[in-house]
């Protein structure tokens, strides 16, 4: 789950991490009263969870009260990557001489987190791997240890970062290390942190994702998710608890396990189509969880062909047989549906699924993929 801008320095703020005097506008009134409170200059920040939001027009500086409404209707009126805004961040502008990047991620090659420190900051971290990896130091994080000041002064020693500042960044990169393991974040970052006039360290963006498979012990982030990020059909997946990611494709898929959903996606791009959808039902899935898979993706309007792919190992393929059946009789599309079904209890499965002429089986992967792609492009003749 990621976080907004807003949220993530909440955190900053709370382990000390400067941060600029800030408040949280829902109107274009809202943002004036909050400018005239703070001060100007002002930023105003579109509050999405997306990317490149400056090059996007969602973040402007505003000097003065003239201007501090139109340019706030401007960003309020507007979408970023094609999301609304329904909320901006009006943020003290600071001066600042020199922009860092500091950040910790998860490195799932070192099955660790690493810290990550730039001395190129205010532009994304790819980028500057591209054009200057020289500027990127980065080293591993033993979880059992923690983060350990020396770490911290090593990777500064190398990117020539001035010694005043080696102390409050260590002490920054130990808050951000904090909340990295106490609220279970895969990622946390702060791009720009910059240098004032005064000397001093200041976050001046912050970015937070917080690993999905631990919201059973993170619950307050619950109440603070942002809904409006999702479309409907991947909220209503949630509700089920199934992996749900709309893509572009005509394809619709539904599969159990993370691994064998990529491999169907990718067999289904061989065949020579697109997928429409990640949908993975997981372990030990149930004929309720795979009747709400099913008419999840068939309300997909750019579905035209359904490929089922099942493993049976904890998932049954006979309880899988029993879900398809059940929401079989109440579909409104007449769409193809593959089925492949191997492993526990498959035989019982086709059995269940042999009623149903509209199914069309097969036994192996790959044959499934190419009759879903013949039968999507039939329909769509």
């Amino acid at each position: 789950m990621k976080l907004h801008e807003y949220q993530a320095k909440l955190f900053f703020s709370r382990e000390g991490i400067p941060v600029p005097k800030s408040g949280l506008a829902n109107t274009p009134i809202e943002a004036r009263q909050i400018a005239a409170e703070i001060g100007y200059p002002v930023v105003l920040k579109a509050q999405v969870l997306s990317g490149g939001r400056g090059k996007a027009g969602g973040i402007r500086l505003v000097r003065g009260d003239a201007e501090i409404e139109t340019t706030a209707n401007l960003i309020f009126n507007s979408e970023i990557r094609g999301i609304p805004v329904h909320r901006l961040l009006v943020e003290k502008a600071i001066e600042f001489s020199q922009e860092f990047y500091l950040g910790i991620v998860n490195d799932r090659s070192l099955a660790k987190p690493i810290l990550i420190l730039s001395s190129s900051g205010g532009i994304e971290i790819e980028e500057i791997a591209l054009t200057a990896p020289e500027h990127i130091e980065k080293k591993p994080i033993n979880p059992l240890i923690g983060l350990q000041n020396y770490t911290v002064r090593a990777l500064a020693s190398k990117l020539g970062i001035d010694y005043s500042l080696w102390k409050p960044l260590q002490q920054i990169a130990a808050s951000l290390w904090r909340l990295f393991d106490q609220l279970d974040a895969t990622l946390i970052e702060i791009n720009p942190l910059v240098v004032t006039p005064e000397k001093t360290l200041m976050a001046l963006d912050g970015k937070m994702t917080i690993d999905d498979n631990a919201i059973f012990r993170q619950k307050d982030f619950l109440e603070v998710s942002d809904q409006t990020a999702e479309t409907p059909t991947e909220q209503e997946a949630k509700k089920f608890s199934l992996n749900y990611i709309q893509l572009n494709g005509n394809i619709g898929c539904m599969v159990n396990g993370a691994g064998l959903a990529m491999a169907t996606m990718d067999c289904i791009q061989q065949a020579g189509s697109e997928p429409a959808n990640f949908l993975d039902i997981g372990g030990g899935a149930t004929a309720d969880k795979v009747t709400a898979a099913l008419s999840i993706i068939i309300k997909d309007p750019k579905v035209t062909a359904v490929l089922i792919n099942i493993f049976g190992g904890i998932t049954r393929c006979d309880e899988v047989a029993r879900g398809l059946a059940a929401v079989l009789p109440e579909m409104r599309r007449a769409l193809p549906i593959v089925v492949r079904l191997e492993g526990t209890n498959a035989e019982e499965g086709k059995k269940i699924l042999e009623p149903y002429p509209q199914l069309l089986q097969a036994d192996t992967l790959m044959a499934a993929a190419e009759i879903a792609v013949r039968a999507s492009k039939q329909v769509a003749s």
